[in-house]
């Protein structure tokens, strides 16, 4: 399947990812240029400041929350590929605010795939994360929560709407994430800078690359998949060592919730796992 003439709403769309795969998808020719896509997030600041960097048409900026079924189904009317990116994503604000996490990250998803389906969307790719593999805190627990619903949602809407999960690591580089806050503590005179723990290891994806592989996926996808990118294992104390070899490390110990390591598939969907150049794919 191509983007051609397509109408592609992307859920979250002023986050980091979602701006990405916005930016990708402009770029795109013909015969893959799709025919409209739809920014739909809460965030009117964002989305001002994203229709000045991008402009307008073929984009269409729509207000709105995941947590909200009745805009969700304004929404998808007309709409034949949903990126689903919209979540609470922070490992501490999850766990401090467990109930706030489900609306959005659980409930939220029950609602994209009830409208989806109402709405007779025809594929439904959901962003996932790596914690959503054996969970050890709330925001992984959600997101396995989510991944459930969308996995499931295919054997329900029967051929009318296909549903899968892509799967990424840590977006290097992105609002949020582990790089700014040491440029920051650089830039502000920080003779060192925080590792949690120096055995620490992490998947990592540029967010680019995870655009382009997001777009992949939902072309590629047959419903019921986990596309999980091929990423590299970094240790979080070699890469503060490499990006600023001229600052020391302090380690300052785990934090309650925080894995050594993270893994990219459970022991179950490695039975079924097919590869090919940019995925291990879990068939559904």
């Amino acid at each position: 399947m191509t983007l051609h003439e397509k109408t592609i709403l992307i859920t979250g769309g002023t986050g980091s990812l979602g701006q990405a795969i916005v930016t990708r998808i402009l770029r795109l020719q013909d015969p893959e240029k799709p025919h409209k896509i739809i920014v739909y997030s809460r965030d009117e600041y964002k989305q001002w400041q994203m229709r000045q960097n991008l402009g307008g048409d073929p984009i269409r900026y729509f207000i709105g929350d995941v947590r909200d079924r009745d805009r969700l189904y304004r929404a998808f009317r007309g709409v034949d590929i949903v990126i689903h990116t919209a979540a609470m994503k922070h490992v501490d604000i999850c766990d401090y605010n467990p109930d706030e996490a489900i609306k959005t990250n659980i409930t939220g998803a029950q609602n994209v795939v009830d409208a989806a389906t109402w709405c007779g969307v025809e594929r439904v790719l959901a962003v996932s994360s790596d914690k959503a593999v054996d969970p050890a805190n709330h925001y992984g627990a959600t997101k396995l929560a989510a991944d459930r619903l969308f996995l499931n949602a295919g054997s329900l809407s029967g051929e009318r709407t296909k549903f899968a999960i892509f799967r990424p690591g840590n977006f290097i580089g992105s609002r949020g994430s582990v790089v700014p806050k040491w440029r920051k503590m650089i830039a502000d005179g920080a003779t060192s800078i925080p590792i949690t723990d120096n055995r620490m290891k992490r998947y990592f994806i540029t967010i680019n690359k995870a655009a382009r592989l997001t777009l992949t996926a939902t072309t590629q996808m047959e419903g019921g998949e986990v596309f999980v990118p091929k990423m590299p294992e970094i240790s979080i104390k070699c890469l503060a060592e490499n990006l600023f070899p001229e600052i020391e490390t302090e380690e300052i110990g785990a934090k309650p919730g925080e894995k050594i390591t993270e893994r990219l598939l459970t022991d179950e969907e490695r039975s079924r796992v097919v590869e090919d150049e940019n995925f291990f794919i879990v068939g559904g």
